[in-house]
């Protein structure tokens, strides 16, 4: 039996329902605010941080790309304009989450790369052996199974081809460990809710963060369901971690 770890456990209204039909429901209910606020909330480093897994992907040259929980599309627009893949497509529990992100990417001109598609991360329609690369930014820790989720994006990778995955992070080290668990308790909840009518979902995003697989745990998880030179970096005094691994 799988383990079950701490991120999988956190709902965000009640234990009725199952995770996945939480976190659809949640994001649905944040869409039309949740880019400004995101971007507020990261003072706008989270755009560095996907610079940096667009960058451990640029020597590969995928030509097919699933990003997994792709929310409104911001890697999958950023995949699109900085690698030239031949097919990006964005995957997500949250239809209201990918409407704003089909409205971005024809305001980009990338409809012919990039397309969306309402997808369970733990159990993907998609064929073995179809992507060159799978990347998720700032969602793992919403999966309702990780192991399970992880394994299907191994999966759906073809041979030789890449994970890329950025998440957020608890800082190890004094002060920015004492200083992050101040805002991640207090400014995060309470700007969320001056943006947004979701009280809920600006407390579960702290909560979850702090129980999420970090570091060398996420890194052995991608190597136990089978990526090769399965590592953890941290970005922005860990703040952020990025994870890649390579398919056997």
């Amino acid at each position: 039996m799988a383990k079950q770890f701490g991120s999988e456990k956190i709902l965000p209204y009640n234990n009725q329902e199952h995770k996945g039909a939480q976190i659809e429901r949640m994001f649905d209910s944040i869409a039309g605010t949740y880019d400004q606020l995101n971007h507020t909330l990261s003072f706008g480093i989270d755009k560095y941080w996907r610079g940096k897994g667009i960058a451990y992907l640029r020597p590969f040259s995928p030509r097919r790309i699933l990003d997994i929980a792709t929310g409104t599309g911001d890697l999958a627009i950023a995949l699109a304009q900085k690698l030239k893949p031949e097919q990006v497509i964005g995957a997500d529990l949250s239809a209201g989450m990918m409407a704003i992100g089909k409205e971005k990417v024809a305001k980009a001109g990338l409809a012919d790369i990039i397309s969306f598609e309402q997808q369970d991360c733990t159990a993907l329609t998609y064929a073995d052996n179809t992507f060159d690369a799978v990347t998720a930014a700032f969602g793992v820790r919403n999966f309702e199974d990780i192991e399970q989720g992880l394994s299907e994006m191994y999966r759906v990778i073809r041979p030789g081809g890449h994970v890329m995955i950025l998440e957020l992070s608890t800082p190890e080290r004094f002060p920015m460990r004492q200083l992050y668990r101040l805002y991640s308790n207090t400014v995060i909840p309470f700007v969320g809710q001056l943006f947004s009518k979701e009280k809920v979902a600006y407390h579960y995003l702290p909560t979850s963060i702090k129980v999420v697989p970090q570091g060398r745990v996420m890194a052995d998880l991608l190597g136990r369901v089978g990526f090769r030179e399965a590592r953890a970096r941290t970005l922005t005094f860990g703040i952020c971690s990025l994870y890649t691994g390579i398919k056997s």
